[in-house]
């Protein structure tokens, strides 16, 4: 059975997956001077055939390259953008929590030394790849990190001054320059580009709104700039491209950091975000209900995620499509949609899981699907 619903698809998944030991062991060398970078992208390259084929195998309509030339989600993208510089020595420290305790996720900082631009779109060769390895029945997807990723890693304190005086003129610069990666990337042939936002899902957290707060940011009323500054990247955006955003509470090692349902965002975000879709986590306890997606307004889907990829344990089937129908219960079954709650490694370490359970989970995502839409 094929899938005609267009992207998001009824079976989808969020982008990153677990890199194999080849790779990780090629990565490894390469930062030992023991291979050059043409040698790595060898390998990357190899990996990525792959991976394709194992996503069309069991049965997805999307393919990523599951990220496997990055080392995180996000920075390897905010570093390329022109006027970002990477910082070494003042380390971004993220609390993660996990059932045995937390760890911390230390990426380096980033300074906006420089106007904003995206000349060339970033990642276009790594997506050019990618476009060469789908089977027909696939649809390359590109993920990047929003707009507000950036200000979020770093706020007012990481732009400076005699660049952009005031916010207004940095987020004003930071949306062009994702205008201009939107544009260049469509133009390549990209039909499907996914947002990846964190700080969405982490501003429903209390705890992190006080965190915010201290650091004198307007914690209350972050999101609608977040909502408005996407919209101003995506504003003209192609005929043919659909964007989604996945909006998820941390995922690292098997760890998170936020906690709360949507609540707090949901109005703003479900009513005046500009996208097509909306990937959501929702595996376990702490992303709470159902009841925001009242807000979702017809004719945009929603992508639950309700297969955790945090652990090994094979979700039951029956459980999902329970919960698939309460879900059902706020927004239309027409307009949802099922996947993983998020990437199987969002950073290169990956989460604690095996190729075989990544595949276990991604075919129950299939199959439930098939089941529930008759697609």
């Amino acid at each position: 059975m094929t899938d005609t619903s267009g992207p998001p698809f009824r079976a989808d998944h969020v982008g990153s997956l677990l890199r194999p030991q080849g790779l990780l062991e090629a990565r490894a060398r390469f930062a030992a001077g023991e291979i050059d970078a043409a040698e790595l992208r060898s390998v990357e390259d190899e990996a990525i055939a792959d991976v394709v084929r194992l996503q069309g195998d069991v049965g997805l309509r999307t393919a990523t390259d599951g990220e496997f030339r990055r080392a995180s989600w996000h920075m390897d993208f905010i570093y390329a953008i022109g006027g970002i510089s990477k910082v070494t020595g003042e380390d971004i420290v993220v609390h993660f929590k996990n059932a045995d305790g937390t760890i911390d996720f230390t990426p380096a900082g980033l300074h906006v030394d420089g106007p904003l631009s995206i000349d060339e779109p970033i990642f276009a060769a790594d997506f050019a790849y990618l476009q060469g390895q789908v089977g027909q029945t696939q649809t390359a997807k590109l993920t990047i990190p929003s707009p507000s990723m950036v200000h979020y890693r770093g706020g007012a304190a990481a732009i400076d001054p005699a660049v952009y005086p005031d916010e207004d003129a940095f987020w004003d610069a930071l949306s062009a320059a994702y205008a201009q990666q939107v544009q260049g990337i469509a133009a390549q042939g990209c039909t499907y580009l996914q947002l990846d936002d964190t700080s969405l899902a982490y501003l429903n957290d209390p705890a992190q709104r006080a965190e915010l707060a201290a650091q004198g940011r307007d914690a209350e009323h972050q999101h609608e700039r977040y909502i408005r500054q996407i919209n101003a990247a995506l504003a003209g955006r192609p005929e043919g491209l659909t964007v989604t955003t996945h909006m998820c509470r941390g995922n690292f090692r098997s760890s998170w950091v936020a906690e709360g349902g949507y609540d707090f965002v949901a109005e703003a975000l479900f009513g005046g975000l500009e996208v097509d879709g909306f990937f959501l986590e929702y595996d376990d306890a702490r992303s709470g209900g159902f009841e925001p997606l009242r807000f979702v307004p017809p004719g945009k889907r929603v992508v639950l995620g309700l297969v955790t990829t945090k652990r090994p344990q094979l979700e039951d089937k029956d459980d999902l499509k329970r919960r698939i129908d309460e879900a059902a219960r706020y927004v239309p079954l027409e307009q949802l949609a099922l996947s993983p709650q998020c990437g199987f490694s969002s950073t290169v370490e990956g989460n604690a899981l095996t190729r075989d359970e990544q595949i276990a989970k991604l075919a129950l995502v299939v199959e439930t699907a098939q089941e529930v839409w008759g697609y």
